[in-house]
């Protein structure tokens, strides 16, 4: 598998939460962004976007989008400037059963694509592309970057959209983010289960 990197974004406003530190969050004893950072273990550089806090991980490298708290765009911005690899995964926060097993699933499924797929995106059980949970091609994010212009407030499909994809399905039920307190309520539930 060719080495990748990997950008957390973690500077969200989390509204649908009232505000609340989604990545502080916990499900079980870990916080849901300890959790993605666990499955990461495989990448050569890790970014997360957003403010520093403590982590169970080490080696994390920190860095904040222009401005703080401009939405997902701004934070690939942030995160594209300390990567390395020609591969990088875009991982949410908030996805507390992420896998290593999956992240290397998302990374060799772009490798084995060839050259014209630029990403490889985990679809969930409902069909929905997760761009939040998907492998793309540092080149071709950079370019479509830069074809933005400023990216403060873009949604994020605006980036990713128009990249030629291979959609990868969820077989494991990892694509679960919690966006609400149903949702966290019912991540924590599933942990007991």
């Amino acid at each position: 598998m060719t080495p990748y990197d990997v950008i957390v974004p973690a500077g969200g406003a989390a509204r649908r939460l009232g505000g609340a530190d989604k990545p502080g969050l916990t499900v079980g004893e870990t916080t849901l962004l300890d959790r993605v950072l666990a499955a990461c273990t495989g990448a050569h550089t890790t970014v997360v976007v957003g403010p520093a806090r403590p982590t169970a991980r080490t080696g994390v490298r920190w860095t904040r989008e222009q401005p703080p708290g401009g939405g997902p765009v701004a934070a690939v911005a942030a995160g594209l400037d300390l990567v390395t690899a020609e591969t990088v995964l875009l991982l949410a926060a908030d996805l507390p059963f992420l896998d290593r097993r999956t992240v290397d699933r998302l990374a060799t499924a772009l490798d084995d694509a060839g050259p014209a797929v630029q990403a490889a995106v985990l679809v969930d059980a409902g069909g929905r592309d997760q761009p939040l949970a998907a492998a793309y091609r540092t080149a071709a994010l950079r370019t479509a970057l830069a074809a933005l212009g400023d990216p403060a407030g873009l949604p994020l499909r605006r980036l990713v959209g128009g990249l030629p994809r291979l959609l990868v399905a969820d077989t494991d039920n990892v694509a679960y983010d919690c966006d609400t307190w149903e949702d966290l309520e019912q991540a924590r539930e599933r942990d007991r289960g």
